[in-house]
């Protein structure tokens, strides 16, 4: 199998990569852009090898990726290319704009007329998966979960770009035929990923005993998915997943904000011990605009038609990431000091 996966340097993108190549046995086509987020480094464990190959191109690039079909004749795309910062998306909406919605149309677009052209045979083997967000659906209350049938209730101009892309999939499954799956799933955390995302910041201003901020007064809840746990279940979608159909993944792991960070603190102290508690560092901060209450997922038809679960629970996954955080400052060094300083984000500016 030779799948193209897009966005692969990426955090999740990464993980699936490297799942690919070292335990699937299949051969990989990365295509991504190496935008502020994205870290060749990542990949380290799987470059050189005969099953790998790196291609820089932007999805939105029609020449480029019609090319990248014809040339590589992949038997599946796993579509992960996405600008994903909610905070980036509040001042600077329209790279997500581009990316998201523009950059899958063009993928479709070059994926539907390679689809056209293969033999029977190849046609039925061959799969589109798309990757998107709970983030689409809205904000829950304290009770229920999202289903793959809830109604999208996008907040932010990242969820309403990953809204949009999700339903260009499934009208190219609807109208034209090509196998498109779309999975959604709840916040990936893990090795790899980039420092703005709330675990990865916590865990580097922690280790320099930094403010850890705190939006508003920590309430929201999200569920936590390990990145390898999320990266098995797209690749069970290859082999397993029904074309036009949506799958939700999520870690059953439901946590605060304020929990999370605690946490992440704990674990430092007891690894790291500093002059004083870190949890005393933490800083309550102005919470970011249309901020969801609480994310949750129902992953019951992933495990009954996958044969998919989460295989670590959160607290472990959590201690095994801030310990391989502070085992990798080569790989983080560079993101920290030179892409991003670890600076607010995502409050736009006040108008007079």
């Amino acid at each position: 199998m030779r799948v193209l996966v897009t966005g692969g340097a990426g955090f999740i993108g990464s993980a699936v990569c490297r799942q690919l190549v070292l335990e699937a046995g299949a051969s990989v086509v990365n295509v991504d852009k190496l935008t502020y987020a994205a870290n060749l480094a990542s990949l380290a464990s799987i470059e050189g090898t005969s099953c790998y190959r790196f291609e820089q191109h932007d999805i939105c690039d029609q020449e480029a990726v019609t090319r990248l079909f014809h040339e590589w004749e992949p038997s599946a795309v796993i579509h992960l290319a996405a600008e994903s910062h909610v905070d980036r998306s509040i001042t600077g909406s329209a790279a997500f704009v581009s990316t998201n919605i523009v950059g899958t149309y063009t993928l479709l677009e070059a994926a539907r007329r390679y689809y056209d052209g293969l033999s029977s045979q190849r046609r039925s083997q061959f799969r589109f998966i798309h990757v998107s967000t709970d983030e689409v659906y809205g904000s829950l209350g304290p009770v229920d979960c999202f289903r793959e049938d809830t109604p999208y209730r996008p907040s932010s101009p990242y969820s309403a770009s990953k809204a949009a892309s999700d339903h260009l999939a499934l009208a190219w499954y609807k109208t034209y035929g090509l196998p498109v799956i779309v999975s959604n799933c709840s916040n990936n955390y893990g090795p790899f990923q980039f420092p703005e995302k709330l675990i990865p910041l916590t865990v580097l201003n922690a280790i320099e005993h930094k403010p850890l901020p705190v939006y508003g007064d920590g309430s929201n809840v999200r569920d936590w998915l390990h990145v390898d746990d999320h990266a098995a279940g797209l690749i069970r979608l290859l082999f397993e997943g029904r074309a036009g159909e949506k799958y939700n993944f999520g870690g059953d792991s439901e946590r605060s904000n304020l929990e999370v960070v605690t946490q992440i603190c704990d674990v430092l102290d007891r690894l790291r011990p500093g002059p004083t508690a870190r949890r005393s560092l933490i800083s309550f901060v102005p919470d970011r605009p249309g901020h969801d209450a609480r994310y949750a997922i129902d992953a019951s038809k992933a495990r009954s038609e996958l044969g998919w679960q989460p295989t670590r629970s959160f607290e472990q996954g959590l201690a095994d990431t801030v310990e391989w955080y502070l085992a990798s400052g080569a790989w983080w060094a560079r993101a920290r000091n030179m892409v991003y300083d670890g600076a607010r984000l995502g409050l736009p500016a006040t108008r007079h």
